[in-house]
């Protein structure tokens, strides 16, 4: 049997506007402002469907990672603000172009724009301050940022649109000491701040788990990337699941018992057994590390686990116990079927999985 069908994400806008609407009530009335997290194309789904709504929606600001991810923002007509969280010095003229307003994190960037600034003459462009806190990934630590901020005084080229940090463990109980120090650490640093500029811009430090935990420190702004799609890592909050991962089965195999599956041989029949192939592989998200038992997909409502080491193009899963044929819809993961479990089981996080899913080779579908 011929089936010419191929996997496809279903973007379930219906759940986004539900998740959007949920996030926005948790929010202390002081903050009043939401930044949502669209970088890594939606979380894997589609930044500009995303984006779209959430602007329809009325979300205050976005955030991306690179000003390239911006840029196609802004080509697709998105007029909200955007946030480059983590901006290249080769990029800057891009970012300007577009309107884009570039996080200022270490001293290296923060000379190249200022820099470009001055020479262009521009006046009040936003930029925004990030902090290190204790990530310690990107942004200014408790040693450098009054030299940064000093630095940007003597500039009338800009005007500083937000100071901001990120919880390196919002979501984990065991760190709430951790990330009460982060809090204490981003007040005393954002009052000096403020206190040198004259003025104040926004403060925004709470991700998605930090909205939930630390309603204490919301600020003027929360942002919110993983909430929105679905997912919460804290089972107070319940959100829904935007992405939905389908395919097919491709073929049914019939295995006598010792015979072998996929590559390396890494999988023998421990009877006589029935596989079937589902052609979606590493190349379009779903990693090795699901391989050999340690992920499932579901198939006409019955649990069907992966066997031997995922290929690039197709995975193969045992449906020995299971009534199906070639062409039966087969769910990756859904709205309870969903990407928590199946990388949960894997010993990976559902973050890693939804970002990866190929723009390039899954089609997308709206729900609404």
């Amino acid at each position: 049997m011929t089936n010419t069908q191929q996997s496809v994400l279903e973007i379930n806008l219906n759940s986004l506007e539900k998740n959007y609407l949920q996030i926005k009530s948790l929010i202390s009335k002081n903050a009043k402002k939401l930044m949502a997290v669209v970088k890594a194309n939606g979380y894997g789904s589609d930044s500009i469907i995303i984006a779209k709504k959430l602007e329809e929606l009325g979300v205050d600001y976005f955030a991306v990672a690179y000003a390239s991810e911006g840029i196609e923002l802004r080509n697709a007509g998105i007029k909200t603000p955007i946030l480059v969280l983590i901006p290249q010095v080769t990029s800057i003229e891009k970012i300007i172009s577009n309107n884009l307003e570039p996080s200022l994190y270490s001293f290296t960037v923060l000379e190249r724009f200022l820099r470009f600034f001055k020479e262009n003459k521009l006046s009040q462009y936003p930029i925004h301050i990030k902090l290190n806190t204790g990530l310690n990934r990107v942004g200014f630590n408790s040693e450098e940022y009054l030299e940064a901020v000093n630095r940007i005084l003597d500039e009338k080229s800009v005007s500083v649109k937000s100071i901001y940090s990120h919880l390196a463990a919002s979501e984990d109980n065991s760190e709430l000491s951790f990330s009460k120090t982060q809090i204490e650490l981003f007040n005393s640093m954002s009052s000096k701040i403020i206190s040198k500029l004259g003025y104040k811009p926004l403060l925004h430090l709470c991700n998605t788990s930090g909205l939930i935990n630390f309603p204490e420190a919301h600020y003027d702004m929360v942002r919110s990337g993983i909430g929105l799609y679905g997912f919460s890592g804290n089972r107070k909050v319940k959100f829904s699941p935007v992405h939905r991962l389908k395919s097919i089965i491709s073929q049914i195999h019939e295995l006598k018992q010792n015979e072998s599956v996929g590559y390396n041989r890494s999988y023998f029949a421990s009877k006589n057994e029935k596989i079937a192939t589902i052609p979606i592989g590493h190349a379009d998200g779903l990693t090795r590390v699901f391989g050999n038992k340690k992920g499932f997909v579901f198939i006409n409502g019955e649990k069907a686990f992966i066997v031997g080491n995922v290929c690039m193009d197709a995975i193969m899963v045992d449906v020995t116990n299971i009534d199906c044929n070639e062409g039966d819809q087969v769910i990756v993961f859904d709205e309870i079927h969903t990407a928590e479990q199946l990388c949960s089981s894997a010993g990976t996080i559902s973050y890693e999985l939804i970002s990866s899913i190929s723009a390039n080779r899954i089609l997308r579908m709206i729900i609404e």
